[in-house]
């Protein structure tokens, strides 16, 4: 995965996107057969590997599961949600469990007026890995209107919003933000949680360290951690 010209641009989250094979250099990708349709993407071969998830023919869509990422910051319990988003729920298990996200850095953290995130979810750290998979969107259709967006097509993604990071249409992975303040982003982005109290103010810590600054741009708002942000290991908890 690559991020456009080199840099996340404000208002965009992007998980990079692989580079297409040449045509008939590769069969026909594998594609569970439930209803999530979790597709192999062989032009963009995962950053650790991790097999398909299970697809159910009947995909669990009630009820929430507790995450916690455990970081060199704190912990961030999440609370997933499967009645928001039962495919991405799943995939974000089946990560954890074959501990995809253990060791992990958060390559991105944000602080615009109207985008305050940390992404993360690649074991490459550069912002250009996945899972060696891609799945549909889920997307919100609940989100009030942010009110920074005069034309009304940006929604308010509130503080404390857990969501996937993409590619853009039905290219989600392993890729998710954190939204550390309300943010303003258009309703392209699956949200499939959301963040504890003890989280946000992990959050919060991290947001405080700042961003690391480059020979470019001393002050940036968007860029890596001033220090890491790592994650130990993400545990289900029961």
């Amino acid at each position: 995965m690559r991020l456009l010209g080199g840099a996340l641009i404000a208002g965009a989250l992007l998980a990079g996107a692989g580079v297409a094979a040449p045509a008939g250099a590769a069969a026909p990708a594998r594609t569970t057969p439930g209803p999530c349709g979790y597709t192999a993407t062989p032009e963009d071969p995962a950053a650790r590997p991790v097999p398909l998830p299970p697809d159910p023919r009947r995909t669990p869509d009630r009820g929430t599961v507790r995450v916690t990422l455990r970081t060199n910051y704190g912990p961030i319990p999440l609370t997933l949600d499967r009645e928001q988003a039962p495919c991405t729920v799943q995939s974000f298990l089946h990560l954890t469990r074959h501990r995809f996200y253990d060791d992990t850095s958060c390559h991105r953290l944000t602080a615009y007026p109207t985008l305050t995130v940390l992404q993360c979810g690649d074991p490459s750290g550069t912002g250009a890995g996945g899972p060696g998979y891609r799945y549909a969107d889920e997307l919100p259709t609940d989100l009030p209107p942010a009110p920074t967006d005069p034309t009304g097509v940006r929604r308010l993604y509130a503080r404390g919003t857990l969501a996937m990071a993409n590619a853009g249409p039905d290219t989600n992975g392993s890729q998710f933000f954190l939204v550390q303040a309300d943010s303003a982003l258009r309703p392209n982005y699956t949200v499939f949680g959301s963040i504890d109290p003890v989280g946000l103010a992990t959050l919060d810590r991290i947001a405080a360290a700042g961003i690391a600054p480059t020979p470019e741009d001393p002050a940036p708002v968007d860029g890596a951690p001033a220090a890491p942000v790592d994650i130990d290991r993400a545990v289900r908890r029961h």
